[in-house]
């Protein structure tokens, strides 16, 4: 909780100009940004512009973050996907892009304020993707989040948690399916 309070002050002290404190914020979290933007765009030239853009758009927009609509990581984390997607409907605009579930889509939404029926929409499907994430055993849990938010390949996954191949994609296949049943049997 302390990092999440520590991300919300840079935030706010950027948010007023401050070049430190938003030097402090990139240095934080713009390898976990990268990894993002390097998963989604296979590329680390297109990726090192995307993050330049989106911590652009962080600059500028930083006195829209309230952490009444959700962690400042999460927060930073939709902006540099928005990036992303902007540079694959640039790139290949003829190509629809693939939709997000629903309880993700919110997390998206870099630009238009919440009403409080959607932030209280957001914060329960988060709060269920948490309890969800706790059902895992720990091997999947790892697996799958660092697949997500680290943008790991399975070879990258099996060498960081001294695995075999066919172990790490198991476990990433059974955690997926556990969370897609657990968060249906919570929507039901």
């Amino acid at each position: 909780m302390a990092e999440r309070e520590q991300l919300a002050a840079w935030l706010t002290a950027t948010a007023q100009g401050d070049e430190r404190a938003f030097q402090q914020l990139y240095a934080a979290t713009s390898s976990q940004l990268y990894a993002l933007l390097l998963r989604i765009l296979r590329s680390p030239e297109r990726a090192q512009d995307a993050l330049q853009d989106a911590y652009v758009k962080v600059w500028q927009k930083a006195d829209t973050y309230t952490p009444e609509r959700g962690a400042p990581l999460t927060w930073l984390l939709s902006i540099a996907r928005y990036r992303a997607l902007d540079v694959l409907r640039r790139k290949r605009p003829e190509v629809a892009m693939p939709e997000e579930p629903d309880m993700m889509a919110t997390l998206l939404e870099d630009e238009q304020a919440l009403s409080p029926l959607e932030e209280n929409e957001n914060q329960q499907s988060l709060d269920a993707i948490r309890a969800c994430l706790k059902t895992l055993q720990p091997q999947q849990r790892d697996s799958v989040l660092l697949a997500y938010y680290e943008g790991l390949t399975h070879q990258e996954l099996s060498q960081r948690l001294d695995a075999p191949l066919g172990t790490v994609k198991s476990w990433i296949r059974r955690g997926l399916m556990r969370l897609r049943e657990c968060l249906s049997e919570r929507a039901s």
